[in-house]
């Protein structure tokens, strides 16, 4: 038997390149992929924030407690006096505080949807992702803010409080 001399070599199928369909298809995969993943990780991201934000107002508090028992009957006029005037929310802001018991700043009190202060010391407060407050809590601009409220037996966000 002879063997014909021009023969056509024949490529395995693991050698040739990818479809146009087989790349849309790949690619299609992977926008799917990332619709689910990056709303997921923003989220993760932002609940991290606001559980920083949660820890540095318990430790201002607990600071802010300190002083209370060095100065009796006296709570710090800024967070300058406890060395906290440099801290920074997770968001990059510095956190708010407001004496409570210089009967000048009532006015200037978080209040709750009775518009009473949530507050009877002093507040503190993050303002939030948006970085954007208002007095009443029940306001849409206050939801993200990170609160202390019930004299410090409530930390946490705003939409959490009620």
């Amino acid at each position: 038997m002879r063997t014909p001399h021009c023969q056509i070599p024949i490529e395995p199928r693991s050698s040739r390149g990818m479809t146009l369909v087989e790349i849309a298809v790949a690619m299609a995969v992977l926008a799917l992929f990332a619709a689910f993943a990056i709303p997921a990780y923003t989220d993760y991201v932002e609940r991290a924030r606001v559980a920083q934000a949660r820890a540095d107002i318990q430790d201002i508090d607990a600071k802010i407690a300190q002083f209370e028992l060095t100065h009796p009957g006296a709570l710090p006029d800024s967070l300058a006096d406890i060395g906290a005037a440099g801290l920074r929310d997770p968001w990059g802001r510095p956190y708010q505080y407001l004496n409570l018991r210089d009967p000048a700043n009532l006015i200037n009190a978080r209040k709750d949807r009775n518009l009473h202060p949530i507050n009877s010391d002093y507040d503190l407060y993050s303002a939030g992702r948006d970085g954007r407050t208002v007095l009443p809590l029940t306001a849409q601009l206050s939801q993200d803010d990170v609160i202390r409220a019930r004299n410090g037996r409530f930390v946490g966000l705003v939409r959490d409080y009620y």
